[in-house]
């Protein structure tokens, strides 16, 4: 359930954070205006680190704190984002346990978690600072990778883990477990294990179903299964999910589509929710439903219907 924010840093945040899309000149000049807007507002600002050297050469930045997202979140009461979903993903996981309220400018093409459009973005400010947006908390999935019984790597994600064949062509083979029951052996493209945010990324284009936001499931879906009899399938969110490589030749993981690891046979990924949520903060009028006639341009409802 979306609601109005009800802690004071979220009704009147006095120190933000401005993160932006790597290697995009083109937000530059966006930037250095919410800055400048901000700090007229009386605003603390800071601009990430690595959104400051990928832009520095191009606007003055001298004027504001730059800082790494440690300090971000020890210091900041929201971060804004100006980019597209994947500079929205980045933020999340950098983020997520400082507990930093998330704000999303959309600089890119679809923006399914950016949804400022950049012409409205000072515009909308007044409502940020106001307390007047919207607070909506989002599911992580935190994952291990295990191999002989030792857990080699870690990490969270806000809209998927998946585990695919690599380039190779030949199918991926694996054995799924949930809460330590042996579900089916899969052999398929892969697997991509969902939140209900990234229900209308990856797994959509797979034949997911689309999950709100609000939900607290995890939706577990094929990429081209071997047998089609293997059909996406949605557990509880606090359902404890592994899946055993068994057969492969160049396995990964994925987390968000931005981190990779490689796997052998014999490795296991263990998904469970993280203890963690990423909080967005939306503009007055949100709607997600809305947002998805928009971005999925389903059709409008007849005139004089």
């Amino acid at each position: 359930m979306q609601e109005f924010a009800p802690m004071n840093r979220l009704r009147h945040p006095r120190t933000i954070a401005l993160v932006g899309k790597y290697h995009s000149p083109e937000i530059a000049e966006s930037l250095r205006r919410l800055a400048e807007y901000l700090h007229e507002r009386g605003v603390s600002v800071f601009v990430e680190r690595e959104t400051a050297e990928h832009i520095g050469k191009r606007v003055d930045l001298a004027r504001w704190v730059t800082c790494g997202f440690n300090d971000i979140g020890a210091h900041a009461d929201a971060a804004i984002v100006l980019g597209g979903d994947g500079t929205m993903l980045n933020a999340a996981r950098r983020l997520a346990r400082y507990c930093v309220p998330l704000v999303g400018v959309n600089q890119g093409r679809l923006g399914f978690m950016t949804d400022i459009a950049r012409d409205d973005m000072l515009s909308c400010m007044d409502d940020l600072l106001d307390g007047r947006f919207q607070r909506e908390n989002r599911m992580l999935l935190a994952a291990e990778v295990v191999r002989d019984g030792k857990e080699l790597a870690s990490n969270v994600a806000l809209n998927d883990v998946v585990v695919d064949k690599g380039a190779i062509g030949r199918m991926i083979e694996f054995e799924l477990f949930i809460d330590g029951e042996f579900i089916y052996n899969l052999r398929s493209d892969g697997l991509i294990v969902s939140t209900p945010t990234g229900s209308t990324a990856y797994s959509l284009s797979a034949g997911g179903p689309i999950l709100h936001p609000t939900l607290t499931g995890i939706a577990l879906v094929p990429l081209c299964p071997h047998a089609l009899t293997n059909r996406p399938v949605i557990v509880n969110d606090n359902a404890d999910i592994e899946l055993r490589v068994v057969r492969a030749d160049e396995p990964r993981v994925h987390f968000d589509g931005q981190l990779t690891l490689d796997l052998q046979p014999g490795d296991s990924v263990r998904l469970y929710r993280s203890e963690h949520t990423i909080c967005f903060l939306h503009p007055p009028g949100y709607s997600y439903f809305a947002m998805l006639r928009q971005k999925l341009q389903w059709s409008e409802r007849p005139k004089g219907s």
